[in-house]
């Protein structure tokens, strides 16, 4: 593991760049040309075409024909098949299944089933006038060359107002923060809108001393702690971070196997940054240090060959909880403000699963228990004795009647108006 750690890339591919140079009223505005959006919505963007490293097509429509199969009888599948859903979305779910993939998997299918009619009524509602109007001043700022974003009254600025604002009135103890809006973006991007940072510094510190030693030996002589690059990471999911391919993929596996996948992401960045002895040596102080981290070049952040890094990180669920425990557990009593709750993030698709069926059961009919019934002992009877045989027998067929005998009664009156008699 550590000599993997501190090995080069092997850059396989390059990443065509979704940023464009474009940036004033009139390109925006001007010819044809200018306008065109790349395959994920980006005006002026390079990615009309599949780059290198993307499947082939015919592996595309594999995939999907495999998503179709697997959300289509979704609770067998998560039932008696999660690892093949984890493990196709480690392979990245297909663009097109991106909107029926995401809500099952985090399970927001069942809370809208739940509650239909709670988003509707928080778009109604009047928001707060402090953060609605934060929220305005930041709209123009998410994605501003997505094709979705682009004018001011265009649906998907005023979706994305309406998103931040029934979260301040859902969550009024939150409100808004400005991470929030490159993840409702994104997820604008892909579905309709209906649809705690100290601690994690901590952690994630201590994950890298114990798996890039001398990477965190550095990030400490320098003053660079996690608060000062993880927060625009975590918070906005990569969203801010990464090519927005990468990104996609980067969520395929969050909402599969949960927050862990952030931790991984993470500390792969860390390393693809500041990995090797050249690299630390010509990053002497804070500066040239926080510059490293956010300009990894793009060619190392190609979704496949970066995805395959990610989950090979020595970083499992146990190890992850056992450190957040830790954590938790030097964390001083007196601290401000409400305690870190991390067990009320995204655990997982199979464990948001299984807490669903849960709830479920509890929920809904109570099922029949069976009864055991317990049947009296019936009455001893006397024992019967034993007829004696020796000596003359014989036959008589007798009616209850007392009639006379009669000679070859019908079988089915045998049973019941006649019986064999033996006498001395």
């Amino acid at each position: 593991m550590a000599q993997a750690l501190g090995e080069d890339l092997v850059q396989t591919s390059e990443l065509q760049d979704d940023s464009s140079s474009l940036g004033s009223d009139s390109e925006l505005s001007g010819p044809g040309p200018y306008r065109q959006a790349d395959r994920y919505g980006f005006i002026g963007g390079s990615s009309a075409e599949p780059g290198p490293g993307h499947p082939p097509a015919d592996l595309i429509r594999q995939r999907e024909m495999k998503w179709v199969e697997m959300t289509s009888h979704w609770e067998k599948t998560m039932s008696r098949r999660y690892k093949k859903v984890k493990m196709q979305c480690r392979k990245g779910i297909p663009s097109a299944l991106r909107a029926r993939c995401w809500p099952l998997l985090c399970g927001a299918h069942v809370c809208q089933k739940n509650s239909p009619d709670t988003y509707k009524e928080l778009a109604k509602a009047p928001g707060d006038p402090h953060w609605m109007e934060t929220i305005s001043r930041d709209l123009h700022r998410q994605f501003p060359l997505h094709e979705m974003f682009v004018s001011p009254q265009g649906h998907g600025q005023q979706g994305l107002l309406q998103v931040l604002k029934a979260y301040t009135l859902h969550r009024p103890e939150q409100g808004y923060c400005q991470a929030q809006g490159p993840v409702a973006a994104v997820l604008l991007m892909h579905l309709p809108p209906e649809e705690a940072v100290q601690l994690d510094a901590e952690v994630f510190a201590a994950l890298l001393r114990r798996l890039l030693p001398r990477v965190h030996k550095h990030l400490q002589q320098v003053g660079v702690g996690p608060l000062l690059y993880l927060p625009e990471w975590f918070l906005c999911l990569f969203a801010r971070s990464l090519p927005f391919p990468t990104v996609l993929r980067v969520w395929d596996a969050f909402l599969s196997e949960g927050v862990k996948v952030l931790f991984r992401v993470g500390l792969t960045l860390v390393r693809l940054a500041l990995g090797t002895t050249e690299q630390r040596l010509a990053c002497p102080g804070l500066l040239e240090t926080l510059g490293a981290l956010r300009a990894i070049p793009p060619t190392q952040l190609q979704e496949e060959v970066f995805m395959s890094q990610v989950h090979s990180v020595a970083l499992s669920e146990r190890d992850l909880q056992r450190e957040i425990r830790a954590q938790l557990a030097q964390l001083p009593q007196s601290t401000s403000g409400p305690p870190p709750r991390p067990q009320a993030r995204l655990p997982g698709a199979q464990a948001i699963f299984e807490a669903q069926q849960l709830a479920g059961a509890r929920g809904g009919a109570r099922p029949e228990v069976p009864r055991i019934v317990v049947q009296p002992p019936e009455e001893p009877r006397p024992p019967r004795r034993k007829p004696q045989t020796r000596g003359k027998t014989f036959h008589g067929l007798l009616t209850r009647s007392r009639g006379p005998p009669v000679e070859g009664p019908s079988r089915s009156h045998r049973s019941s108006t006649s019986f064999l008699d033996t006498r001395f």
